[in-house]
């Protein structure tokens, strides 16, 4: 396998699977182990991560344009508006919900890359995410953006943190935390995606010059930004998917596949 094919491997397999709820993490140890190799490290994963991250703020540029500008003024004009107040409630919650996931991260971040990221555990943990999906396949809550609750983004929050181990989707442990607190599928699924953007931003800004750095890294430029972009378009693509998927509440496909590759890892690579 030619290096350019490689990183456009890794660059599709996570944009791909970085929006939908079935581990883009769990993947790429799959992958790695099916073909026995190694990842470029933490820093390219980082890098295609920061991808999907820009792909997902284009996919909500709306929703983040009108936060900001009500943030803005909230802060700077003194707008104590309803719609105003809803969004900057919102902005609140998300930073709340960060915290877990944050603080976890740093404190076991490399304990739970050391001990739990080997493929017998993603395994285990893509049947776990499936049975989680599968529960809440049928759920239809009924609290919009305005309805989320300081304990309802603790416990989304919290769920976030779990997805640090890897094969426990992220976008899947907490959009099912958020269905089963009653929250509406397109609001469960904007909170998550939103949530995803500090957490991704954060690791970006404190790991991501690394990548630079590096000097196994700096001479691959051109494999890398061929990752990049195809982590960036297959997040788009994956994302608006799923927003489809999940307004017709067919979940309970996610939750098929994750049975189907967690059980076949478990049996033949573990």
């Amino acid at each position: 396998m030619t290096i350019w094919l490689f990183y456009l491997l890794l660059g599709l397999i996570q944009g791909f699977t970085e929006p939908i709820p079935i581990s883009s993490s769990g993947h790429l140890v799959i992958f790695q182990e099916l073909f026995d190799i190694q990842l470029p490290g933490l820093s390219f994963e980082i890098f295609v991560n920061f991808a999907s991250l820009l792909a997902v703020l284009t996919i909500y540029r709306q929703d983040v344009i009108r936060l900001i500008v009500s943030l803005w003024t909230f802060l700077f004009k003194k707008d104590r508006s309803d719609e105003t107040m809803v969004d900057v409630k919102f902005i609140g919650l998300l930073l709340v919900a960060t915290v877990p996931a944050g603080v976890l991260g740093v404190l076991f971040g490399d304990w739970i890359g050391e001990k739990l990221s080997g493929v017998a555990t993603v395994g285990y943990t893509l049947i776990l995410t499936g049975v989680a999906l599968w529960f809440i396949r049928n759920m239809r809550g009924n609290k919009g953006d305005s309805g989320i609750t300081l304990r309802d983004a603790i416990l989304i929050g919290l769920a976030q943190a779990v997805a640090l181990i890897p094969g426990i989707s992220r976008s899947g442990a907490t959009i099912v935390m958020a269905m089963l607190l009653g929250i509406k599928q397109e609001s469960a699924l904007r909170f998550s995606f939103f949530l995803f953007i500090p957490i991704s931003l954060g690791v970006t800004i404190l790991d991501g010059p690394e990548l630079f750095t590096n000097p196994e890294t700096r001479d691959l430029f051109g494999p890398l930004i061929l990752a990049f972009i195809a982590s960036y378009a297959l997040t788009a693509i994956s994302l608006k998917w799923f927003q489809h998927i999940m307004a017709k509440g067919e979940l309970k496909y996610f939750s098929l596949y994750c049975w189907i590759v967690g059980l076949l890892v478990v049996l033949f690579l573990a």
